[in-house]
């Protein structure tokens, strides 16, 4: 009788709890998942006669101050203000993408009122005030963003060979396909042919400059490398030189089709299709073509690489990223826990050092983590790798191999980062196996270390699954050590190889946390890039998500095993 209020206390409070996880989860789920459903293109034209033409992206209800009104005269301004405070003295505006007032004042997007639309006192409707052109594109490019404009025709060779814009959007369909093909060798040649050579040059300076420190300058061994080398080096120069003009070709070939567009402020651009990754008339989209358009999105999202300041295209090197680190780190950090925990509960005694050793683990749980990147970056990369260059790849110097910030090192410094996790929860599951079990094994003979072998860590193996999915669900979100190790905002070539030294782990790396991080404070136009901010970080919970499913899957099969044993 007495414990039910704090019964109804507890309860609120729980229920509290789940309503904010689920109010968050429900935010960045919705505004996540909506960023790639395609929206009208609206043209309007103001009060002053400007015309513009863009895609909403939200709207809110505001109250604005007397400086809205200096782009009128004195006595319009009045006649404004006084219409405005006799409808409460708010307004609602929305916001706008467009981009031809970034190429003027460095601004993506902009706000739009009502009252820069409409006459003083007259009814106004947002739904009635704007026009939707049948022939209105979305143009997204691969260097410049997206461009708003109306079809004007489609150009070939510098002449206009298409007038009418049905004509000239069947043009670009047939011709996409062949640029497509252009632009796809000329990325095989950038990245697949003038790669590897390159990498040829490097490895046969590398093995001129390693027969100077061990043979001498002098040396029969030093002089063959060295002509070796020259060899290698006017050999690709020569081939390089041919594939960037081939390269060049491409590039001139795949420019000579555009699209003919017409801006909003009525001036006509030619967008060579070389530039075009995707264009699309919204207006014209029925539900299921909007549709087809949206899932193509994600597709791009999920498969390909940003583009246009991270703000387009896709995120595929931050999911690698970002997952080859988790794995690292994982592989990492489980065995040094386990094994600490294993000594901390199996075989160390219960004196004053052993407590002092468990206080210090659990408040290095508390260490902010940036703490750790620092620790990281000085010992790690500073220390570890750049002894390990002058030891192992001397030959390589100045230019670091391990000794520089990458992969390998982030990873380690995560797993120091969640390791007081995966050695406390070990050390509990360790400690909630029954000592009558380690009795018994030792009555029947088997050594102590028989038994922690095959009793004691067969039964708490659930229990450092859970320390894992704990340790990843916090090392996978951090971001501060890792702008000190290794990410960066653009890093197209994947950190892993099949070549020594390092198998790419040396390399830098994207990650899906520092991405919204770059997103969110780092981009020319931040309003612009919120909606892929919720897209990407919908994309990491998923990742995380997944991830936590697997050993939570693997964890309830050993729990029903030992359950069935048991019976």
């Amino acid at each position: 009788m007495h414990g039910e209020p704090l019964v109804w206390f507890t309860a609120a409070a729980l229920l509290t709890g789940l309503a904010l996880v689920l109010l968050l989860v429900g935010l960045i789920i919705w505004n996540g998942g909506r960023t790639f459903w395609p929206k009208d293109v609206v043209r309007y034209e103001t009060a002053l006669g400007e015309v513009v033409l863009g895609q909403e992206l939200r709207a809110e209800t505001w109250k604005p101050g007397a400086e809205e009104f200096e782009l009128f005269d004195a006595q319009e301004a009045r006649r404004r203000q006084a219409s405005l405070d006799a409808a409460g003295g708010r307004s609602e505006r929305r916001l706008i993408r467009e981009v031809p007032r970034y190429d003027r004042s460095q601004t993506r997007t902009f706000w739009l009122s009502d009252f820069e639309l409409a006459a003083p006192g007259d009814a106004f409707q947002w739904e009635s005030a704007g026009e939707r052109p049948e022939w209105a594109l979305v143009i997204e490019r691969y260097g410049a963003g997206r461009l708003y404009g109306e079809l004007v025709g489609f150009v070939e060779g510098g002449r206009l060979s298409e007038e009418d814009p049905r004509g000239a959007w069947e043009r670009y369909g047939e011709a996409r396909g062949e640029v497509r093909r252009l632009r796809s060798r000329r990325e095989r040649i950038e990245q697949k042919e003038i790669g590897p050579i390159s990498q040829r040059i490097e490895r046969a300076r590398v093995a001129q400059r390693a027969a100077q420190l061990e043979y001498g300058e002098g040396s029969h061994e030093f002089l063959r490398s060295q002509g070796r080398a020259i060899r290698v080096m006017d050999e690709g120069q020569l081939r390089i030189r041919d594939l960037r003009a081939e390269a060049d070709a491409l590039r001139e070939q795949g420019q000579a089709a555009a699209l003919r567009v017409r801006l909003s402020d009525g001036l006509e651009l030619d967008v060579p299709l070389w530039d075009v990754a995707r264009a699309f008339a919204p207006n014209q989209l029925e539900r299921g073509g909007k549709l087809a358009l949206y899932l193509d999105r994600w597709r791009e999202f999920l498969t390909t690489g940003p583009r246009n300041a991270n703000q387009a295209g896709g995120v595929f090197p931050a999911i690698f990223g970002t997952i080859a680190m988790t794995l690292l780190m994982t592989l990492a950090v489980v065995p040094f826990g386990v094994l600490a925990a294993l000594y901390l509960r199996e075989y160390a005694g219960r004196g004053w050092i052993v407590r002092l050793v468990r206080i210090a683990v659990n408040n290095l749980a508390g260490v902010p983590s940036v703490v750790f990147g620092v620790f990281g970056l000085g010992f790690f990369c500073y220390i570890v790798g750049a002894g390990l260059d002058e030891l192992l790849f001397a030959e390589r110097l100045p230019n670091p191999t391990l000794g520089t910030k990458g992969l390998l090192w982030a990873s380690l410094t995560l797993a120091l980062l969640t390791l007081p996790v995966v050695i406390v929860a070990t050390e509990e599951a360790l400690s909630a196996v029954p000592n009558s079990m380690r009795e018994g094994s030792h009555a029947c003979g088997a050594t102590k270390w028989q038994t922690i072998r095959r009793v004691v860590l067969p039964r708490a193996l659930p229990g450092v699954l859970t320390g894992m999915i704990l340790a990843v669900a916090r090392g996978a979100g951090e971001v501060a050590p890792l702008m000190m190790l290794g990410a960066v905002k653009y890093a197209p070539e994947l950190p892993v190889a099949f070549e020594l030294p390092a198998f790419g782990l040396e390399r830098n790396f994207m990650h899906l946390g520092f991405h919204i991080y770059d997103l969110g404070y780092k981009s020319p136009d931040s309003d612009a890039a919120i909606p892929m901010v919720y897209t990407t970080a919908l994309l990491l919970i998923a990742i995380i998500t997944s991830l936590n499913l697997v050993g939570i899957s693997v964890r309830a099969r050993l729990r029903k095993r030992h359950a069935q044993a048991d019976l």
